[in-house]
């Protein structure tokens, strides 16, 4: 065992690129998360839609390292950092000390002072989010071919997505197609064509993010699938009931929210600035003010590229922000000059609106429909960790393609919330 200790408390993209890249350094490790397994994100609205299982894209963290006898994973939760003694708190009252700390403790859903509406309106960060928007989808078809009221009927078969991001435009296309291609003849006592999925967006377009003119592509794709887009005014309530949007009350019975993220505590453990969604603001060597021996990475750190736009909270740029810091701790044990500051290179935007439309912005070219969606696809299997999981993902997609039936339609987990 070498003397220098590493900790790095969170084992998403930006943590496990850092473990991976310490590889063959003089150090040892302690990888901490209050999960057992990382999941690929980008392919977590998937999960909630019926399309992909939760084994295909999430993998136990022990596995990863069970031949690098350097690295120990605790299943803990970190509670505090005292960087003046070196130490983190856990929630069971022990203490870790460090050398160097690397927090990549990533963000949770946002929202924007509304936490009441948490239990009605699942927000998509973690593979328990995802089985509860599930379970809320499936049972919604179930309980309506069973109801007898018209209008507690159609409130069954209204839902409602917030937030027209990457996340919210992928899920409001996939609802479309299970109601209208997959499950129309399952059911004997309603017509699942008949459901209403309503996107809201409190801005002007969805897919801020993107080109105007894919923006435009998308809306006019998801309006082709029969999805309802309401532009221009937020959700002001949100209820076992329905949904205020504006000032226009809708009845629904599923709700989820894609309208904002909220940065992780640990700007607040160290007590060093951070942006409005609470991400700590880095050096341009991703330290924290003032501490040289702590890192901050991922959704949990505030970063500008050379422009002075932030760095984007995507999978990319935490796996880049991970082998940065990996390089920086490494030339510093070697007694090396450091490497230059961070410089984050955008790899392209992509989203997905249907089972065969996609966009693509890599800047010097943009791709739409269904070339798009291959190379979407293509991408995404591509970053996935493991053979094993790349067929089994690339196989369901397949089947679904063929046979527009959505392979993971059980209803099996109970509904859990961020706190249990």
């Amino acid at each position: 065992m070498q003397d220098h200790h590493v900790v790095v408390v969170g084992g998403g993209f930006g943590g496990l690129q850092l473990v991976n890249d310490l590889k063959g350094a003089p150090v040892r490790i302690t990888l901490i998360d209050r999960r057992n397994h990382p999941l690929f994100q980008p392919l977590l609205s998937q999960v909630a839609t019926t399309l992909l299982a939760t084994s295909e894209i999430a993998w136990p963290i022990r596995n990863f390292f069970r031949d690098r006898p350097e690295v120990t994973t605790l299943l803990a939760e970190v509670v505090g950092v005292d960087s003046e003694t070196r130490q983190v708190f856990l929630k069971n009252g022990q203490k870790i000390g460090y050398d160097t700390l690397v927090l990549a403790t990533g963000a949770t859903h946002a929202y924007f002072g509304h936490d009441e509406w948490e239990p009605v309106a699942p927000g998509l960060k973690t593979l328990e989010d995802a089985t509860t928007i599930r379970r809320r989808v499936l049972l919604a078809f179930e309980q309506a071919e069973m109801e007898t009221d018209p209008t507690v009927r159609e409130s069954l078969l209204t839902f409602v997505i917030v937030g027209a991001g990457p996340t919210g435009v992928e899920l409001a296309g996939i609802i479309s197609e299970l109601a209208r291609t997959t499950l129309p003849r399952e059911f004997r006592n309603i017509d699942t064509r008949k459901a209403k999925i309503i996107l809201v967006e409190a801005g002007p377009r969805v897919l801020p993010a993107f080109a105007e003119d894919l923006s435009d592509y998308a809306r006019k794709e998801l309006e082709e699938l029969g999805v309802e887009i309401r532009f221009g005014k937020p959700v002001t309530l949100c209820s076992a009931e329905g949904v205020m949007i504006g000032d226009a009350f809708v009845p629904c019975r599923t709700i989820v929210w894609a309208a904002g993220v909220q940065a992780s505590p640990a700007a607040k453990w160290l007590d060093i600035p951070a942006d409005r969604a609470g991400r700590a603001v880095v050096d341009k060597e991703l330290r924290a003010p003032g501490k040289q021996d702590i890192f901050i990475i991922g959704d949990t750190a505030s970063v500008l590229r050379d422009d002075g736009s932030p760095v984007p909270g995507i999978a990319p740029a935490a796996k880049q922000q991970g082998a940065y810091v990996a390089k920086v701790i490494k030339a510093k044990l070697a007694g090396q000059p450091a490497p230059g500051p961070f410089h984050y290179r955008h790899q392209g935007s992509l989203a997905t609106i249907g089972k065969s439309a996609a966009i693509i912005d890599f800047g010097w070219l943009k791709l739409k429909g269904w070339i798009a969606w291959w190379v979407w696809g293509l991408a995404h299997i591509y970053f996935l960790i493991g053979v094993r999981w790349r067929i089994a993902v690339a196989w369901s997609w397949l089947w679904i393609y063929i046979s527009r039936q959505h392979s993971a339609r059980l209803i099996t987990q109970r509904e859990s919330t961020r706190e249990e």
